[in-house]
């Protein structure tokens, strides 16, 4: 068996296994990769990247439909699922060499194409090879939650036949009635964009859609999809499923039934650390994931976790900020903690939802009396009205003067995110947002907007301010 010795191992080549990687081998440090699967992990190959190239064909198929009240004729489009798909692909294809092999190795990493299992606390086997790491970052992400539903197939058994986000990009036969079990951000997105496809949908959640997010911005994404003809049964928790390719039966404890020919679950996720041995280092972990501090290292402090692996928030966006504070721990030796206060998640419906720190929920548990809500429409955004996308707010969450989280549903929620997670990271206050000076007429007055209103009723409703200004106006010379 080979062996080598490394600065650092990573096992995974995600996107946070990647970016340890690159940064790591490009400040000096000795870098093994393993990854068994495709380079550039879930996020390119079954999940954000195909997607939204998915969502981005189903909006201007959606386009196509709508224009009467701007003056342009609506049709009904022509769409070619196969061709969405080879878009879908395509997109894939043109991210693919920057996360693949040869680059990496180009960089100058050691890339080892096999599963890796800990033998010892700081030794990992793969294929036919030790490698023994002064560091260890496991970046193995995670997988579809299928649960056990009685009549579902898995694992070449027989079944009911299904999809998760790993096969449905790979199939080109559109479906004629997608049922989907879930109602969180992956099946609401699928949803929308296969009934803009064309298809019949028929979402099957078990508690509320959307149930995390904010229930008010909630609504305004749940009414746009069941405007569109998305059907949307909640309380609806599926007992069975039975039938074959092309008539499917979903069965729920209340009695109900749901017919259609495709079937995507789309119930969450599970962290990918089975098969690794995590016992033979040391390793403490559960149905969440590896356990970690604010360092994001292990009960082995020579082991750290990043991303979904770590068993927290699972976003990509997560995993690359993950990867910076193992680079500044592990490679540099410098102190750095990981913290949620600032991360944004966004659901890309249309209209989009986003949120950034604390819901309002979470921060009147939180703050009690001590906060305050700042609030803007989308309808009285002026770039918003020349569009016609009026449906949709800003809503800010403000503790003596600062954001502690912000709710965003509308067109571009997710971009307007950003400028909120990096006033939270900050610890910039409203006067801050409220004095950046936002290009007219553009969404991203929005923030600007939002900021303003929470100085309105300190501003213009203060008699004991507007008592100084007829002073100041009397004596003004």
């Amino acid at each position: 068996m080979q062996q080598i010795e490394t600065d650092v191992l990573v096992i995974g080549a995600g996107s946070g296994g990647l970016s340890v990687a690159a940064g790591a081998v490009q400040m000096g440090a000795r870098v093994v990769l393993l990854e068994a699967a495709e380079m550039g992990g879930d996020c390119l190959n079954h999940g954000c990247v195909p997607s939204k190239a998915l969502i981005a064909s189903a909006k201007l198929a959606q386009a196509r439909r709508k224009g009467g009240d701007m003056g342009v004729a609506p049709v009904e489009p022509q769409v070619d699922y196969a061709a969405v798909m080879d878009h879908v692909a395509g997109v894939i294809a043109g991210i693919a060499p920057h996360d693949s092999q040869d680059r990496f190795e180009g960089l100058g990493c050691t890339v080892i194409r096999a599963y890796g299992r800990f033998t010892g606390p700081q030794e990992v086997e793969a294929g036919d090879t030790r490698i023994k790491a002064r560091r260890i970052v496991i970046a193995t992400g995670s997988r579809p939650f299928v649960p056990p539903i009685d009549g579902l197939g898995r694992d070449g058994q027989g079944g009911v036949p299904f999809l998760t986000n790993e096969t449905l990009f790979a199939n080109r036969e559109k479906p004629d009635h997608l049922l989907i079990i879930g109602g969180g951000p992956i099946g609401m997105e699928m949803a929308q964009a296969h009934r803009r496809l064309g298809c019949s949908v028929t979402v099957i959640e078990g508690a509320k859609a959307m149930g995390r997010d904010d229930p008010e911005a909630a609504a305004v994404v749940l009414n746009a999809l069941r405007s569109e003809g998305v059907t949307i049964a909640e309380d609806a928790k599926v007992s069975s499923v039975a039938g074959a390719a092309g008539d499917i039966t979903v069965n729920t404890e209340d009695g109900r039934s749901f017919h259609g020919t495709h079937l995507l679950v789309a119930v969450g996720r599970v962290p990918s650390i089975t098969g690794l041995d995590l016992e033979k280092a040391g390793i403490e972990y559960d149905k969440k994931g590896i356990k970690v501090d604010a360092s994001l290292r292990s009960s082995n402090r020579k082991v750290y976790a990043i991303g979904d692996a770590a068993g927290g928030l699972q976003f990509t966006h997560v995993a690359g900020y993950h990867a910076g504070v193992v680079i500044r721990s592990a490679v540099l030796g410098l102190p750095a903690k990981a913290t949620d206060a600032h991360i944004p998640r966004a659901t890309y419906t249309d209209p989009e939802l986003a949120q950034v720190g604390l819901t309002e929920s979470e921060a009147r548990e939180q703050y009690g009396d001590r906060l305050e809500i700042a609030r803007f429409d989308m309808g009285e955004n002026d770039r918003a009205r020349a569009m016609r996308i009026t449906n949709g707010f800003a809503k800010a969450m403000v503790v003596k003067g600062k954001p502690v989280g912000v709710t965003l549903v509308g067109e571009g929620a997710g971009e307007l995110a950003a400028l909120w997670s990096m006033a939270i990271a900050n610890g910039t206050k409203m006067s801050g947002i409220s004095s950046m000076v936002a290009p007219y007429p553009t969404l991203s007055e929005m923030n600007k907007r939002v900021a303003g209103a929470y100085f309105t009723p300190r501003l213009f409703e203060n008699d004991f301010l507007k008592q100084v200004v007829r002073f100041v106006q009397r004596w003004l010379p």
